[in-house]
């Protein structure tokens, strides 16, 4: 092994012994100071910001939300080891917000993201659904790069969608994959021992070849939750069941593919989008501001990360590998997490 390989490995371990002592911290502090603790750290890592992006009239905003990267809920850890991505607590908790604001009267969402988990995807269509139906404020999608499986999920109850020419979307089904190792593991004699109470307590397991049994309860798991996915489409386009299920076979396509199958109403960017709700709904002096998080303990010693390690490939790597859960899962999900 290398000295930068070396290196690397001393670093991936230091993260994880920080974010260990910190936790460790935590939990002392929890244990003498009481529950105020808590909402001190709940304060400090789940705030929202608000960024002005165009001045107008306070009483009639346009908020813009943004879904960037794979959506799903990656705990407290990756928090804490400086993932700068997607973070679906802050999210619900941005949607909750535009809910309970009067001065909101209308939303942008910004999606780009190949998808995520299926419960996470469900989440965030349900408090959309629940905004629409509970305020009527009107939710316009504008795609970015890629708004494929879990990212159109999201998107189908949307009042309009637009996207770029070239935008990636569709990808529309339910996917889980899981590895087997058990051929490399014999190889360098590697025996697993299994004791379970059940045929099936270890379906998935990686060690070995799945059965038939197996692969037909997991099977029938994935149709359950396609069949909600195309029940989300055809409710939010107003599509049929028969139409959808033409288009949700998996298969990916562009932005005009997309307006062409109707999963999207037109072609436009972001400024085009904004454009479109000030007019459509007598917006045209709005104020627009974003959704952000504050810099609370959980942002700050995530900027300290990132400063000290930079953009490093190989640490981030290996310190993904420390942090992620690799438990087989059902997916809304374009290409690889």
């Amino acid at each position: 092994m290398n000295t930068k390989r070396w290196i690397a490995l001393v670093v991936a371990a230091a993260i994880l012994g920080i974010s260990l002592v910190i936790n460790s911290a935590f939990a002392i502090f929890q244990s003498t100071l009481g529950t105020g603790v808590d909402d001190l750290l709940a304060t400090a890592q789940t705030d929202v910001s608000e960024e002005v992006i165009e001045d107008g009239d306070f009483n009639k905003r346009i908020a813009v939300l943004n879904v960037e990267g794979t959506i799903q809920d990656t705990g407290e850890a990756s928090a804490l080891l400086g993932q700068t991505g997607y973070n679906h607590g802050l999210f619900m908790e941005q949607l909750e917000q535009v809910k309970n604001d009067d001065t909101v009267k209308a939303v942008m969402l910004k999606v780009n993201s190949p998808g995520g988990g299926v419960v996470e995807s469900a989440e965030i269509h349900d408090k959309i659904t629940e905004i629409q139906e509970e305020t009527k404020k009107p939710f316009y999608v504008s795609m970015g790069a890629t708004a494929a499986s879990g990212g159109y999920y999201i998107s189908a109850p949307a009042d309009k969608i637009f996207v770029n020419r070239e935008t990636m979307t569709g990808s529309l089904g339910v996917i889980m994959q899981t590895v087997n190792y058990g051929k490399l593991a014999e190889k360098y004699g590697v025996e697993f021992v299994t004791i379970k109470s059940g045929p099936f307590k270890d379906i998935g397991n990686p060690t070995r070849e799945m059965t038939a049994d197996e692969q037909a309860i997991l099977q029938e798991m994935l149709n359950d939750s396609y069949e909600s996915f195309v029940d989300v489409i055809a409710e939010g386009r107003d599509m049929s069941e028969e139409q959808v299920k033409k288009l949700a076979d998996g298969r990916i396509m562009n932005g005009r593919q997309a307006v062409d199958a109707k999963l999207a109403d037109d072609f436009g960017f972001e400024e085009d989008v904004l454009a479109a709700l000030r007019t459509d709904f007598n917006l045209e002096d709005a104020q627009v501001f974003e959704y952000g998080a504050s810099q609370g303990l959980g942002s700050l010693f995530s900027m300290k990360l990132n400063s000290l390690f930079g953009k490093d490939l190989e640490s981030q790597m290996i310190t993904k590998l420390l942090t992620e859960n690799s438990s087989p899962r059902m997916m809304y999900l374009y290409g690889e997490k």
